[in-house]
């Protein structure tokens, strides 16, 4: 399996990091190897002084696809769930500047905080799905997928006239407004709709 990122699919949030908005969406991937274990703490690791939390609504791919039209995209993922994609933001900021590729900065061991999944028909519009992150009890980010960029079926869309689409592949959808950083003995609780999908405790 492989876990495709998107970057800058909500206008606020590329706002605060000052960055362009795009053309087209923003994709990179991350290996299976930074998915951060069930119930494991999310460990900052020693080449990063500035780990940023950055919370998404994922999507997982439930059968082979290239070439996907829109119209059709709603067909090939049945599940939804949440995640946070952790970005050591110094070494990103680093690697722009010197225009160099950032996957270390992205795609390091537990980087990918994936909840479980849930079927997509309980979530009701996944154009209008509301998505939360606290740190340590107070609300940091307060997304909507009505304001990305790119809707859901037209990432799966996009991505795939790049990367041949399999079952089990993972899409990170985008954060909106709202990342910051993290610190030891932090706790992070995601939610769909008020539900409650993960917790993760920073060490």
């Amino acid at each position: 399996m492989k876990i495709i990122c998107i970057g800058r699919n909500y206008a606020k949030h590329i706002e605060e990091l000052e960055n362009e908005k795009p053309e087209n969406p923003v994709i990179f991937l991350k290996p299976d190897s930074a998915i951060l274990g069930k119930k494991q703490p999310f460990v900052i690791p020693l080449f990063s002084n500035n780990i940023h939390y950055e919370v998404e609504i994922l999507v997982k791919i439930c059968k082979v696809g290239k070439h996907i039209q829109p119209k059709f995209s709603h067909k090939y993922y049945e599940e939804v769930g949440l995640g946070i994609d952790f970005t050591a933001r110094d070494v990103q900021d680093e690697c722009k500047a010197k225009g160099l590729p950032w996957e270390k900065a992205k795609a390091f061991d537990g980087s990918a905080v994936i909840s479980d999944f849930y079927p997509k028909e309980k979530l009701g519009d996944l154009n209008n799905l509301k998505f939360t992150l606290h740190k340590n009890n107070e609300l940091v980010q307060d997304g909507n997928t009505s304001t990305m960029l790119w809707k859901i079926d037209e990432l799966i869309s996009y991505v795939s006239q790049f990367f041949t689409l399999k079952k089990g592949d993972i899409i990170f959808t985008g954060t909106p407004a709202g990342v910051g950083s993290v610190k030891e003995n932090d706790i992070l609780i995601g939610a769909i709709k008020d539900q409650e999908m993960f917790s993760v405790k920073i060490k």
